[in-house]
């Protein structure tokens, strides 16, 4: 009785875990093989060759633009950090396709400075506040270095960061009812916990003993 009893019980743990094991594997279907492969490049990124490209541009400012950057006196009300005017970066988004949009400015006397990271590459511009010319500088680093700053969430924004931990998250899940589902299977397949314990074993004893 006892067992017949445990039978229906089981079975609807057995299928409830299921679910929950193909659904978060489904969800982290991509974001496991995309975090897998960038492990391995991130792990020999030193021999992994690199050709960054990179790219310099000129422009001017208009007049009207560069009177408005030169009276902005931005050290007396303490917005060392502040903006550019709207304009300003309206203008630079039309004509350089640079969105400086929401990044943080270098003010000086002589001149403005943006730092413009990315994924995969880097980017400034900096703008002479006396005369109005302005220089920038893209770098472009490659795919690789593309997917592997994904993989540390490098210079990659809210979305991307709210992405990882949902991935994680969903990882858990994954994790966790596998192990459930192990334990429910462990009574005929001996090898089951010996499997899982070598798979706690071989990352703490390399942990232990060669990483100092």
């Amino acid at each position: 009785m006892e067992a017949r009893a445990k039978s229906p019980q089981r079975a609807y743990w057995l299928k409830t875990l299921h679910q929950w094991h193909w659904i978060s594997s489904a969800l982290c279907l991509l974001g496991m093989l995309l975090f897998s492969v960038t492990g391995i490049t991130l792990n020999h990124s030193s021999q992994i060759e690199a050709k960054p490209q990179v790219a310099m541009r000129e422009a001017q400012l208009p007049a009207a633009l560069q009177m408005q950057l030169a009276n902005m006196n931005t050290e007396e009300s303490g917005k060392d950090k502040a903006p550019l005017p709207q304009e300003l970066q309206r203008w630079m988004k039309d004509s350089m396709s640079l969105d400086v949009s929401g990044r943080d400015v270098e003010w000086s006397p002589e001149e403005v400075y943006i730092a413009l990271p990315r994924p995969g590459g880097d980017a400034w511009v900096r703008i002479d506040r006396t005369s109005g010319a302005i220089e920038s500088e893209s770098t472009n680093r490659g795919w690789i270095s593309y997917l592997n700053d994904l993989h540390k969430g490098r210079n990659t924004g809210d979305a991307w960061s709210w992405f990882i931990d949902i991935f994680a998250a969903a990882c858990l899940v994954f994790s966790i009812t596998g192990l459930f589902i192990l334990k429910m299977h462990a009574t005929n397949r001996p090898g089951t916990w010996p499997i899982v314990g070598l798979g706690v074993l071989i990352p703490f004893l390399l942990a232990i003993l060669f990483i100092h």
